[in-house]
């Protein structure tokens, strides 16, 4: 009955019974606090004072200035 509707049913009665009507909720809660940085929109520094967002464009930026051919001239 794996994977099917009633099977589904049955699975949400089940939990429903051990753990309560809001184990679904709680669940959700913690994966939320568990990422994003706790559902804010702000982001924690580094230690150089950049967000993780600052530091990958800074980073992605260095990178792609620095060419891996040799220069001809003309």
């Amino acid at each position: 009955m794996a994977g099917t509707l009633a099977g589904g049913r049955k699975l949400s009665l089940t939990i429903r019974a051990k753990y309560g009507d809001n184990f679904w909720k709680e669940q959700g809660a913690i994966g939320g606090r568990a990422s994003n940085n706790g559902g804010f929109a702000t982001e924690k520094l580094n230690k150089n004072g950049l967000t993780g967002t600052e530091q990958a464009r800074l980073s992605g930026a260095k990178g792609g200035t620095i060419s891996k051919r040799t220069k001809v001239e003309k």
